[in-house]
């Protein structure tokens, strides 16, 4: 598993899931659509915390910058 995951994508990511989580605390949202949203907010803190995204690697993309080996 290599990573393919920027720190800008991963403070995206862990940005959006605080916001899922204080719509849900304020009952902003309720019932279906915020199971929904905090199983997709979950989903988002993990692939942040390793760095890696499977569903990024399924369609070939990388946010990560790649580092130039020295020859």
């Amino acid at each position: 598993m290599t990573k393919n995951m920027s720190n800008t994508d991963k403070g995206i990511r862990v940005v959006a899931a605080g916001a899922v989580a204080l719509l849900y605390y304020f009952d902003i949202i309720d019932g279906t659509l915020a199971y929904i949203l905090m199983a997709v907010a979950i989903i988002f803190l993990l692939t942040s915390l390793i760095s890696f995204c499977p569903l990024y690697t399924v369609f070939g993309i990388s946010t990560c910058k790649i580092k130039e080996q020295k020859k």
